[in-house]
């Protein structure tokens, strides 16, 4: 019977050596995520809901005044939202 309560004892340890080491690894996973910037974050979130909306007007079929100023507008858009992902390359 001693040898079957080594065999529990060694499974356990085991077990637990297992369960740190994945620990350790999600740790590690963790860790190497690039930290977001909140405020950043916030800016390009907002950038794309503008876009978006800039898109909506045009296609509702705007006058061509006013189609060249969305278009501009998107231009710069995308201009600004590609400066802030590049600064940000997890977002």
């Amino acid at each position: 019977m001693g040898d079957a309560g080594e065999g529990i004892v060694d499974a356990q340890s085991r077990i637990q050596e297992r369960l740190e080491e994945l620990q350790r690894e999600a740790e590690q996973k963790t860790r190497k995520r690039p930290t977001i910037d909140p405020e950043t974050a916030r800016r390009l979130e907002s950038l794309k809901l503008a876009r978006i909306q800039l898109e909506h007007q045009l296609q509702a079929g705007a006058s061509t005044p006013r189609r060249t100023q969305l278009e501009a507008a998107l231009t710069d858009l995308d201009g600004r939202i590609a400066a802030l992902e590049s600064a940000n390359p997890s977002g």
